[in-house]
């Protein structure tokens, strides 16, 4: 049975013991086409993993396991000349403290190199490499001593920084946010910067031949441009949009050997040739179900604009198929928990002006934004400074940690980005819902009155509770963004429940769109819960010819009386009676409740339930 390495990134492990890898080393005679390199990537995208083919491929020292590991991939057959003609010294950023002042992340980097170095001395000991100074207080005056040494050997280094920016993003955007911290590292004569000004000092002759450097965004590198301004960025660049993802065809490959290991055929030979061919259909059932679960929470990322080549996730795929493979079901959560800290950039940018707009308005447009561009230069002085703060740097920003990803082009040339997948969508809800309702124990309030619409088919106690606390905060911050989408939204943030449902925002039914499905997951179906459909009305005070007073002022059955109101569930009704029947002919044996809901400007909202 195959094995899948979640949780592992290295490549001569993966490749000599039977893991499972989605081989890209067809991309490495692309990435010979420049000395040094920029990739960027979201977090836990697979970089790791890349940086260890690349070591274990150019690494002198493995010339020997060669067949071993790349014998089998498109490499192995055609290599490059440079194959195994390098030393391999590696960087990883995320290992350096940032907890003290600048001075002692200085250190704490100043640390990291030296024990690199060190390691390294120890790996290549048997290749006759002169004595290394290693100078404990300045691994500046370490990375000269090696390269002075390496001169005097018939091979160069190769340089893998891994997580270039890790330490600089956390100082940033950390529970501790410190600009003049974050100054001191990259600015003037920072470390980072002197750093990286040695890196390129070190690049000429024989030193520091090649250089590949992967980072989460391209912040830090702006900061130190005039120290290092010899990377090319290849992060846009077609070849590589798929560099680190898994393919759909790559995914359904793996999703049929793990159904083979739940489901196997039937020893009896007879019975095994009578029912082969119903087998192998409920097989591909098992599979085409698994796939589209995870298509819903795991594709959708694309980072190449006008490519529409769409990639899934890797590490949320691992954690899938290592999971689905044990236990022979879907993940109880979908969001892998190694993925979930990714909210703190949403908390980062809720912070920020423009940033909680920018955050609520996206759920509202169908999770779809629109810019000019993305800004592939933006230091600290835009990060920080609010002048610097528009639509293009916050969606930008966004679009780098990966929770924004392209989706196409409009007719008159801008960018289009959305949130790729429902495990991203639920990120967003959580913050919305944060922003909205900051008092944990309103939070819980709301979830205690959305279960009742699942589990009892109950809409009154979530009505009520929009009501009067959503409401409540619309009103007291004025918000401007008051209709049908707004509504939605507030319901989204308290009904959302990605381990019970496949929550959907527009969901498409022969070319016309339901608002809110609740799709109860195919690995939940044995539960008592309901399918829940709802339809989403929002009637203007001015529409009413009401004051917010008069409005608040009316009884319940004056207000299903009240003739916009009337006239909008009545709409709703027949909108969500048509939805309805496309939604059973396209799932069958849904347990499917349907409601309207009306809402009378920020004031009052109620609720039509369909039989």
């Amino acid at each position: 049975m195959i094995k899948f390495p979640y949780g592992i990134s290295d490549f001569y492990k993966i490749t000599t013991k039977g893991y499972f890898y989605c081989d890209r080393t067809d991309k490495i005679p692309f990435l010979e086409q420049s000395d040094s390199q920029l990739f960027i990537r979201p977090r836990r995208f697979g970089k790791s993993l890349l940086l260890s083919m690349l070591e274990n491929y150019y690494d002198v020292a493995t010339k020997d396991q060669f067949d071993d590991m790349f014998g089998s991939l498109a490499i192995g057959k055609n290599p490059t000349p440079l194959r195994n003609t390098y030393y391999i010294l590696r960087w990883d950023f995320s290992c350096v403290d940032t907890t003290g002042d600048a001075n002692y992340i200085k250190q704490m980097l100043f640390d990291h190199i030296n024990y690199c170095i060190e390691g390294f001395l120890l790996y290549y000991r048997d290749y006759n490499l002169p004595d290394v100074t290693v100078d404990k207080k300045n691994a500046i005056g370490t990375i000269k001593s090696l390269i002075n040494a390496v001169r005097m050997t018939p091979y160069p280094v190769y340089l893998l920084i891994d997580e270039y920016d890790n330490f600089a993003n956390t100082v940033m955007m950390g529970i501790h946010r410190d600009k003049d911290r974050y100054n001191a590292l990259v600015h003037d004569e920072g470390i980072l910067r002197t750093l990286f000004k040695a890196v390129k000092s070190s690049t000429s002759s024989s030193g520091f031949d090649r250089v590949f450097i992967t980072g989460v965004s391209p912040v830090v590198m702006s900061d130190i441009t005039s120290g290092y301004n010899i990377a090319k960025d290849i992060y846009f660049k077609e070849q590589f949009n798929d560099i680190c993802g898994f393919r759909e065809d790559e995914v359904l490959s793996a999703l049929g050997e793990i159904v083979e290991h739940c489901y196997p055929k039937s020893e009896n030979t007879n019975e095994a040739v009578e029912n082969i061919n119903g087998s192998a259909e409920k097989n591909n059932e098992h599979v085409e179900k698994a796939l589209g679960m995870m298509k819903t929470y795991y594709n959708g990322y694309c980072f190449v604009p006008r490519l529409n080549q769409y990639i899934y996730n890797p590490t949320l795929c691992l954690y899938f198929f290592d999971q689905f493979k044990e236990t022979c079901d879907y993940p109880r959560k979908m969001l892998d928990s190694n993925l979930a800290t990714d909210e703190s950039k949403l908390e980062y940018i809720a912070d920020i002006p423009m940033g909680r707009e920018i955050i609520v308005s996206m759920m509202e447009s169908d999770n779809c934004l629109e810019v000019e561009d993305l800004s592939d230069r933006f230091g600290i002085k835009e990060m920080l400074d609010a002048s610097f703060k528009n639509n293009m740097f916050i969606v930008s920003f966004l679009y780098y940690f990966g929770v924004l990803t392209l989706a196409g082009e409009t007719d008159e040339g801008e960018l289009t980005l959305k949130v790729p997948n429902l495990v991203m969508q639920g990120l967003y809800v959580g913050r919305v819902q944060k922003m909205l309702l900051p008092e944990p124990r309103e939070r819980d309030d709301g979830i205690r009155a959305a279960k009742q619409v699942y589990q009892k088919g109950d809409m009154e106690q979530v009505c009520d509770f929009i009501e009067n606390h959503y409401f409540r905060v619309f009103r007291n911050r004025d918000y401007r963004w008051a209709n049908e989408l707004t509504l939605k939204t507030t319901f989204l943030t308290l009904l959302y429940n990605d381990i019970l449902y496949i929550m959907d925002s527009e969901t498409e039914l022969q070319r016309r769109y339901a608002d809110l499905t609740m799709i109860i997951r195919p690995d939940q179906r044995r539960l008592k819960i309901f399918d829940v459909l709802i339809e989403f009305k929002f009637v203007t005070l001015k529409e009413s010819g009401l004051t917010g007073d008069a409005a608040k002022a009316l009884s319940v059955k004056s207000l299903h009386e009240l003739l916009p109101i009337k006239k909008a569930l009545e709409e709703g009704e027949k909108q969500a009676i048509q939805y309805g029947k496309h939604l059973e002919e396209k799932y069958g044996n849904l347990r499917l409740k349907k409601f309207v809901v009306a809402a009378l400007g920020f004031e009052r909202v109620c609720f039509r339930k369909l039989i």
